[in-house]
């Protein structure tokens, strides 16, 4: 099922919802974006609104991907940099697809999105990303043009016992 990709749509509360749920229903997939399930949507809410703030003002750039139901299937916050040594690349965080989409090359099409959104924006050279160590996501991410640039050991502690790397990848655009 192909999905249609949008940046920077209007930002109203039914999309607010919509990613709160999505995002919900990522993390108690087993999904690492930024939570351990189980969780609940009142738990995700407060993470979505620091959002809101930064996609008012354009610091951070929003892309979604709906289903040909039109409903939300995918979404990823491209964050811009203030630092005026920094502002030729994005952070790209909470990189999700429901669930329902997964295994069938949806993950590979919001990668490809997200760096086109990226070139989009007038000179950014490059993507950069975090994630959790332990899951193979830094391999799909670089089966995606990502190469790893860093890693904490240990940053991350999903829980007690539990801690794993935090790694940095990269995607120049050029």
């Amino acid at each position: 099922m192909p999905l249609t990709f949008t940046l920077d749509p209007a930002v109203d509360a039914a999309l607010t919802d919509a990613v709160v749920e999505l995002w919900a229903e990522v993390t108690n997939a087993g999904g690492s974006v930024g939570f351990v399930p189980p969780v609940s949507t009142a738990t995700i809410r407060p993470e979505m609104d620091k959002y809101l703030p930064a996609l008012a003002e354009g610091r951070t750039r929003l892309l979604v991907g709906h289903d040909e139901d039109g409903r939300l299937a995918a979404t990823a916050f491209l964050s811009l940099n203030s630092h005026r040594l920094m502002t030729h690349w994005v952070w790209a965080y909470t990189v999700m697809v429901h669930p329902r989409h997964q295994g069938r090359g949806a993950g590979r099409a919001l990668m490809a999105a997200v760096a086109d959104a990226a070139r989009s924006i007038e000179g950014i050279e490059a993507v950069r990303l975090g994630c959790r160590g332990g899951t193979g996501l830094e391999h799909f991410y670089g089966s995606c043009g990502y190469k790893e640039v860093g890693r904490v050991p240990g940053a991350i502690r999903v829980a007690p016992g539990d801690d794993r790397d935090d790694i940095t990848m990269l995607l120049p655009l050029h």
